[in-house]
C-alpha cells in the first residue's frame, strides 16, 4: 500500500512538474503557425488534416491514401526534412513482483523516449519515398545498469509509380522498396499504422507478450519489394517478397545486427512472399474498406549470443489476416473504427520455437473506434484479445504456458496545433498470458500491469 501511495504520489508531482513545462514550450510553438506545416503538408500545399483524419496522424484520409499510393509525388518538390519527438510518462498499476523487485525502472518517470529524423518526399513524377531515422533514449540496460540509447533504421517506404487515367478508368500501377510487411500499406488496420499509434516503450507489461509474426517480428528487419495496383479506387491488390536486410539492404535495418543481443538481426530463408487485397468505397464524407493480407515467413534460430543458426532448419510462419475500416469525415467531426484479426499457423519441425509439439496457432484481434470534433479533442477506445495454443517452451512466463492476453484501451487526446498531440491513455487487461489471476504462478493478477501513459508527441522542421 505504501509503494503504491508513493508511486502515486510521485507520478502526481512529475506531472506537476513536467507537463506545465511542456505546455510553456507548446505555448511558444503557437505563436509561430507559419512552421506548424510536415514535409507533405509543405509539399502540397494541403494542411495536415488534408491527409490525417482529424488530424489524427498516422491515420490517412481518401486523400492521404492516393498521396501515398502514387508515391508522394503529388506537388512540387521541397526541403524534405523534418524531425518528431516524444515526452511522456507511464505508470504501472503495481510496478514490483512478489520479491519487492521493479518490473519497469522508469516507471513513474517523465522522460524524453525517442526522436525521430525524416527524409521524404518527391523525387521525381513517378518516384518518391519515406524514409525514418529513430533515436530511442532508453533503449536498454547495460551488464552495469546504465541505460544505453540507440541510433536504427524505422519506416521505410520508397516507390515508383504510374497513373493511367481516361474517361472510365484510372489505373494506379506502383513499385515499392520497403522495410517491414505492411509498412507500404495505406489503410490503419495495417500493424504497421494501426492504434495504438503511441504507447508506452519502457513499460515491461504494458502490452501483449507475444503476437503473430506480422505484428512487428520482422519491423526494420527485412527488406522487401513488390508490385501494386490500385483500380478506379475500388480495387488494391499488392505481392511482395521480404528477404534478410543485409548486404546491400542492410541500410533497412541498420541498427540490429548478429551478435548484438539488444537488437539481433533476424534472418529469413530466401524470399518470403506477403500479398495484399482490398475493396474500397468512397461516398460524400463516407469511406470504407474490407481486405485480406497473408505473410509467409521462413525464419532461422538465433543462438543465445545472437548469431544465426543456419544447419538445424527453420520455423515456418504462415499468417493470414482480415481487416475492414470505416471513415466519415466532414467538419466538425470525424468518425473512424477499424478492425483487424490475424490467424497464424507455427510449422516448427525441428522444435526451434515450439517445445510441446511441432506445430500451434496464435490468433490476435484488434478492434478501435475514435471521435474526433474539430480536429482538435479526440477520444479512442480499443479491445485486444490474443489467444493462441499452449506450449511450455515458447511462452514458458505464463503458469499455464499460454500467450492469452486481452483488455480494454480508453485514450483521450488533444491537438492544439496541428502537429503536436497531447494524450493520456490507459491500459486495462481483463486476462494477462492465460489468467486473470496468478498468470504468472507467482501471484501475479492480469489488473497488476494496467498501465497509465501520458505523452505529447510534436513534430517540427
Amino acid at each position: 500500500m505504501n509503494q503504491a501511495l508513493k508511486g502515486s504520489q510521485a507520478l502526481y508531482c512529475l506531472l506537476r512538474m513536467g507537463l506545465p513545462a511542456a505546455l510553456a514550450a507548446l505555448c511558444m510553438l503557437q505563436t509561430f503557425p507559419a512552421h506548424a506545416l510536415p514535409i507533405f503538408a509543405r509539399q502540397t500545399g494541403q494542411s495536415c488534416v488534408a491527409c490525417h483524419a482529424g488530424g489524427q496522424f498516422p491515420e490517412l484520409t481518401p486523400y492521404g491514401r492516393m498521396f501515398k499510393l502514387n508515391g508522394y509525388t503529388f506537388g512540387e518538390r521541397t526541403i524534405p526534412l523534418a524531425v518528431m519527438g516524444t515526452v511522456d510518462v507511464t505508470k504501472t498499476r503495481h510496478n514490483h513482483d512478489i520479491n519487492g523487485n521493479e518490473i519497469s525502472p522508469k516507471d513513474g518517470n517523465l522522460t524524453w523516449d525517442a526522436a525521430s529524423i525524416f527524409l521524404a518526399g518527391k523525387i521525381t513524377d513517378h518516384l518518391g519515398g519515406f524514409a525514418q531515422y529513430t533515436y530511442t533514449n532508453y533503449d536498454h540496460q547495460n551488464a552495469s545498469g546504465t541505460w544505453v540509447g540507440h541510433w536504427g533504421t524505422d519506416n521505410t517506404d520508397i516507390r515508383y509509380v504510374d497513373r493511367i487515367m481516361g474517361d472510365a478508368k484510372d489505373l494506379i500501377l506502383g513499385v515499392t522498396l520497403n522495410n517491414s510487411p505492411s509498412v507500404q500499406d495505406v489503410w490503419n488496420t495495417a500493424p504497421s499504422w494501426s492504434y495504438p499509434y503511441l504507447s508506452s516503450p519502457t513499460s515491461a507489461v504494458g502490452a501483449p507478450q507475444f503476437l503473430p509474426v506480422l505484428e512487428g517480428s520482422l519491423a526494420q528487419q527485412a527488406a522487401g519489394i513488390g508490385g501494386y495496383l490500385y483500380w478506379n479506387k475500388t480495387v488494391y491488390a499488392e505481392l511482395s517478397a521480404y528477404a534478410t536486410a543485409d548486404g546491400i539492404w542492410s541500410f533497412l535495418s541498420k541498427g540490429s545486427k548478429e551478435g548484438d543481443t539488444a537488437h539481433p538481426q533476424t534472418y529469413l530463408r530466401g524470399y518470403n512472399p506477403y500479398w495484399r487485397l482490398a475493396l474500397t468505397h468512397d461516398w460524400g464524407a463516407n469511406s470504407v474498406m474490407v481486405g485480406t493480407f497473408g505473410l509467409n515467413a521462413k525464419i532461422y534460430p538465433n543462438d543465445s549470443n545472437a548469431f544465426p543458426i543456419f544447419d538445424q532448419g527453420v520455423t515456418r510462419f504462415t499468417d493470414i489476416g482480415f481487416d475492414a475500416q470505416y471513415q466519415y469525415i466532414l467538419e466538425p467531426h470525424t468518425i473512424t473504427a477499424q478492425a483487424r484479426y490475424i490467424h497464424e499457423n507455427i510449422s516448427d519441425p525441428n522444435n526451434l520455437v515450439l517445445g510441446d509439439s511441432q506445430s500451434a496457432s496464435l490468433n490476435s484481434l484488434r478492434l478501435k473506434v475514435s471521435y474526433i470534433y474539430q480536429a482538435r479533442y479526440g477520444i479512442s477506445l480499443s479491445y485486444f484479445n490474443v489467444t493462441g495454443s499452449t506450449d511450455s517452451a515458447a511462452y514458458g512466463s505464463s503458469a499455464n504456458f499460454s500467450p492469452a492476453t486481452s483488455g480494454w484501451m480508453p485514450e483521450i487526446f488533444w491537438i492544439p496545433v496541428q502537429n503536436i498531440r497531447i494524450g493520456v491513455q490507459y491500459t486495462h487487461f481483463t486476462k494477462y498470458l492465460g489468467a486473470r489471476s496468478n498468470y504468472d504462478g507467482m501471484g501475479r493478477n492480469a489488473s497488476d500491469n494496467d498501465t497509465l501513459f501520458v505523452y505529447l508527441w510534436a513534430a517540427y522542421w
